[in-house]
């Protein structure tokens, strides 16, 4: 077998979130819609202002696990437009996902938050986005949700 790839960090997603638009019941399960309003990027390779203009469509499944089907874009400080597609899993004990539904601040060790990110620009300054894979581990916190993004070496 060969030997697991490394992990390279390459920034912190800190992403703004207006109250959650509950769409009702789906056929997979309660859907819902979280608007993103702003946020910042910070770390060794990436850093910019998170735009106002995208939303995570969540469905919570009838074990409590929540799909992140999340949507954004944000502008580095040397004009760049990078599109963020997240997509992941966040689960935990009830007790602690009704933490989270109450908008209380909960140790991010307390239950699980993991996403898959694929970024994509048309600025050849960042093309090496284009073709990196990245991973995330994230946490919610009351009115935002910080996602640490790593490149998968």
């Amino acid at each position: 077998m060969r030997a697991a790839p490394g992990l390279r960090p390459v920034c912190t997603l800190t992403v703004e979130l207006s109250p959650i638009r509950e769409l009702g019941r789906g056929r997979a399960g309660k859907r819902r819609i979280i608007p993103i309003v702003g946020g910042k990027v910070e770390g060794p390779e990436l850093n910019g202002t998170i735009l106002n203009v995208g939303a995570d469509w969540q469905t919570v499944y009838d074990d409590g696990c929540a799909f992140l089907d999340a949507r954004y874009a944000f502008e580095t400080p040397d004009g760049a437009l990078i599109e963020v597609v997240n997509k992941g899993f966040r689960h935990g004990p009830p007790d602690v996902i009704a933490q989270l539904a109450a908008g209380e601040a909960v140790d991010p060790d307390a239950y699980y938050m993991r996403t898959a990110a694929h970024l994509e620009t048309g600025d050849p300054r960042y093309d090496w986005v284009n073709r990196t894979l990245f991973v995330g581990t994230g946490a919610r916190l009351p009115s935002a949700v910080e996602i640490a993004l790593f490149a998968v070496a």
